[in-house]
């Protein structure tokens, strides 16, 4: 009968027809006021529509009904409507009824676990897992007792009741590796855990012997080969060590293996007590390094190894029992330099060794190799890839040398450009000819970031990042698949304020799913500070939605890890789940979409109403909860031929165009919307406090936030002190008034100055920008006192008028002139001749055979600059006072 009832509501919510679904729901209410499967339901369709409030009470009402708990229907749509409103515990507690008319169901007991487990709720897990091995002889159940106890004690803040758990665990295993259930490497690793984490790394290796049970299953594991390796080593045993990691390389190649090879012998050599036997482990090392290397598929792993064993001798003080690491990395380089892997391989270990005399035989080297790579390039494949790898070192060494001269980063980019861009290899997509391309363009980059450092020479600056966009839009149009040219390019639009374009390139590179978070920084946020809101809004919605689809599928992954006995990755899925849930992109993604929702248009009516019924209770941030946070950005991505620790060759960091938004950024933005919420409802006392708050940030953000943003919130402060100000009548509000107004005007486009080209691409729009989205808070500040009937509401009106109209008139000459001069001006000041011009072979390059993608970039630019004033413009036209 009761299924009958609510099969039309199935129905619809299989369709899925949200709101027809809540239809029949009302229906079969108004018939029966007391289905408590169709408020449950009910409860689900109000959750799934935003309506939270409104469901949580309703979930509550009948999750406080005893008797409604029996039925499977209540028990369904209760706890999808608890899942989707994000309450575990009350999730937990619908199971934990229903089980008061069923005490024995595995499946509700499985439910319990399950919720728990998704949830991180250790405890509530152990006992449901406790409840599952009673009830059944299953053996699976025993492990989930088992991975519980684990996390339990490993996340437990109880030092007392840890210790008992994980030994109660250790026993359960054992019982089973007696019993012969240990079946498999998973359970074999939950074993290890359990004894890592307590650090009985003694009976791990005992667990891992040779000779044991288990030793089959671990041969056939390389994680658990290696794993037996570095536990030898922690315990020190390090012939153990040696004797492991030679079994291990002689049948495989693994890179981990051979650096605890290494780390085990240097080890050993510092114990030894004289030099003979010093020498015998070196010799011993390195007779097997010499071997493998003379086997087929193990060359280049072994070799490396030398190159590591030699650099790690000498960080230990032993160098003088092997040979120079230099000439073994140049022998390295001899063998794999056809490698595209070859530069990647060899970078850590020349970056280990700074010395100057070090440092000054690999440039010695470099100058002995590069004429000849550089004039055989066009041989072969093969050829060319050595030449790349040389091009890189060279570009390596003067950063690690210290080269300050522009001159000298600029010297040879003729042939690089020529062949990256220019050649008959370059035409037929060669990957090296990419590399080259790539080269060229960071050389370029990093010459005009040092020729032009100072403040005053930023117009040279904007005009030398032109032409190196050039040269990677030429890249780009040779090979479409370059990720890294295309990250340079985005950057280089955006610090040149050409959106567009920017955005453009990003849609081709297709971020989706975890990548939103890990590389979202790169455009997120950009658009609101260069008038692009539409577009951004919609990038922030994306990732918005990425975020809200993560949370509901990753528990069903987290699950899966238990049916399916992975248990392995059950750490790793509730780490990852935690960094993502906790991500600071994620908090900083959602600051961006609330921001620009400040900017869509409404009437008076409507934009008070959205600030009054802000949620801004989930969105309060304190240091604890700041602090939790977990930064995924991957700024690594940029492929940088440079060690981070060299900020001025640091092009990952030169070129970004506002700071990356952080800590700070949240709190400022987090309390913005509670700043306007407050004033809205008239909550004075609530509205100090977080004006108080706001201005704390804002004075000590040390340079975290852009100048634009620094503007827009120091603007809110003052939109809310005048508030204050204005809510008592007796006040005067025209000081403070003139001063907010005054801020707007500054950065308003001059009636009086003719723009320049550079003020356009530097600060003109991002000021524009900043004005433009105070002005629309002034308005929902002027529209909240005259709903509360406030004298100044009409002097704020008038001033807001006066100053809209000359907005439109300042802003529409912007965009004439924008569209009129902007192109003739790129190609006079960006591309101009000039004799002393370091640049001068990059701008005969990109305006000679790269002519037609030059003009492209220049159309890009004029557009991308155009769109954001027209899109200011319009916003100017929207508002009304």
């Amino acid at each position: 009968m009761e299924g009958r009832q609510l099969r039309p509501i199935y129905d619809a919510l299989e369709l899925p027809d949200t709101k027809y679904a809540e239809e029949e729901c009302e229906k079969l209410l108004r018939k029966h006021p007391n289905h408590y499967g169709a408020q449950s339901i009910k409860a689900f369709i109000l959750a799934r529509s935003g309506r939270p409030n409104e469901a949580l009470l309703l979930g509550q009402s009948v999750l406080n009904t005893p008797s409604a708990m029996a039925s499977a229907h209540v028990q369904q749509g209760l706890s999808l409507a608890f899942r989707a409103l994000g309450r575990p515990r009350e999730e937990i507690m619908v199971y934990t009824a229903a089980l008061s008319f069923s005490p024995n169901d595995e499946s509700l007991h499985t439910k319990v676990f399950k919720t728990a487990a998704r949830n991180s709720m250790f405890k509530e897990q152990h006992h449901a897992a406790i409840q599952l091995s009673k009830l059944s002889k299953q053996q699976k159940y025993v492990w989930w007792l088992v991975v519980s106890l684990f996390l339990q004690a490993k996340h437990s803040k109880d030092d007392v009741s840890a210790p008992v758990q994980l030994k109660l665990a250790e026993r359960l295993v054992e019982k089973a590796v007696t019993d012969g259930q240990l079946t498999s490497t998973e359970e074999l690793r939950v074993y290890l855990d359990v004894l890592d984490i307590q650090d009985k790394h003694e009976q791990m290796t005992e667990v891992m012997a040779d000779n044991g049970q288990l030793a089959a299953m671990i041969s056939n594991d390389p994680d658990l080969v290696t794993q037996r390796i570095n536990l030898f080593i922690k315990i020190g045993a390090y012939d153990k060590a040696i004797m492991a990691a030679i079994a291990a390389l002689e049948s495989r190649d693994n890179w981990a293996d051979y650096k605890l090879y290494i780390e085990a012998v240097v080890t050993l050599v510092g114990q030894a007590a004289d030099a003979e036997a010093k020498h015998s482990l070196v010799a011993g090392i390195s007779s097997n390094f010499e071997r493998w290397a003379g086997v087929r598929g193990k060359a280049r792993g072994a070799k490396l190894a030398q190159v590591a064993l030699a650099t790690r001798m000498h960080e230990a003080g032993h160098g003088d029992i092997v040979g120079s690491p230099e000439a073994l990395i140049w022998d390295y380089l001899t063998e794999f330099q056809q490698k595209a892997i070859c530069y990647s391989d060899i970078m850590q270990f020349i970056v280990a060794r700074r010395e100057p005399s070090v440092l000054e035989y690999h440039q010695a080297q470099l100058e002995q190799r590069l004429p000849a790579a550089r004039d055989s390039a066009t041989n072969s494949d093969d050829a060319a890839q050595a030449w790349v790898n040389l091009e890189k070192i060279r570009y390596l060494l003067q950063a690690l040398m210290g080269e300050t001269d522009p001159k000298a980063w600029m010297a040879g980019i003729e042939p690089l450009l020529k062949f990256g861009l220019g050649s008959s290899q370059a035409r037929k997509k060669q990957p090296s000819c990419s590399d080259m391309a790539f080269i060229a363009s960071q050389r370029i980059i990093q010459a005009a970031f040092l020729a032009y450092s100072a403040a005053d020479q930023r117009e040279q600056l904007h005009s030398a990042l032109f032409k190196a966009l050039c040269v990677l839009e030429s890249g780009i149009q040779l090979n479409d698949n370059s990720f890294l040219l295309k990250l340079y390019a985005i950057r280089l639009y955006l610090y040149l304020s050409c959106y567009e374009r920017a955005q453009t390139i990003y849609d081709t590179l297709r971020i989706k799913h975890v990548q939103l978070d890990t590389l979202g920084h790169l455009i997120i946020g950009h658009g609101m500070a260069l008038g692009c809101f539409a577009l951004d809004m919609e990038l922030c919605y994306n990732g918005v939605t990425f975020y809200d689809r993560f949370q509901s599928k990753m528990p069903r992954d987290i699950e899966a890890v238990y049916q399916q006995g992975t248990y392995s990755n059950v750490q790793d899925f509730l780490e990852f789940q935690s960094n993502i849930v906790h991500s600071v992109q994620r908090e900083c993604t959602h600051r961006y979409a609330l921001r620009g929702e400040g900017f869509e248009y409404g009437n008076a009516k409507e934009t008070l109403a959205r600030w009054e019924e802000a949620d801004v209770s989930s969105i309060e941030h304190s240091e604890q909860t700041l602090s939790a946070l977990h930064d995924n950005r991957d700024v690594s991505v940029m492929g940088l031929l440079t060690p981070k620790d060299m900020a001025q060759w640091d092009l990952e960091l030169l070129t970004q165009s506002t700071p990356i938004p952080g800590h700070d950024f949240i709190r400022a933005f987090s309390l913005v919307p509670q700043v306007m919420h407050y004033l809205v409802c008239a909550d004075i006392e609530s509205l100090q406090e977080k004006l108080s708050e706001l201005t704390l940030v804002v004075d000590n953000t040390n340079d975290t936030l852009s100048r634009q943003d620094v503007l827009f919130v120091r603007g809110i402060i003052d939109v809310g002190s005048l508030y204050i100000q204005a809510s008592d009548p007796q006040n005067e509000i025209d000081d403070q008034l003139s001063r907010l107004l005054s801020v707007i005007r500054t950065n308003l486009p001059s009636n009086e100055l003719d723009p320049s080209l550079f003020s356009l691409s530097s600060d003109g729009i991002r000021n524009l920008s900043a004005a433009t989205e105070l002005f629309t808070y002034m308005l929902a500040l002027k529209h909240a006192l005259s709903a509360q009937r406030l004298p100044a509401a009409n002097a704020v009106g008038l001033a807001l008028s006066q100053l809209r109209k000359e907005a439109l008139k300042s802003v529409n000459t912007l965009r004439g002139w924008v569209d009129k001069n902007t192109r003739a001006l790129v190609e006079e000041q960006w591309l101009a001749e000039n004799d002393d011009d370091i640049f001068a072979d990059v701008k005969r390059f990109v305006v000679g055979s790269q002519k037609q993608t030059t003009s492209m970039v220049t159309k890009a630019c004029t557009t991308s600059w155009l769109r954001s004033v027209k899109n200011l413009l319009s916003q100017w036209e929207k508002c009304s006072s």
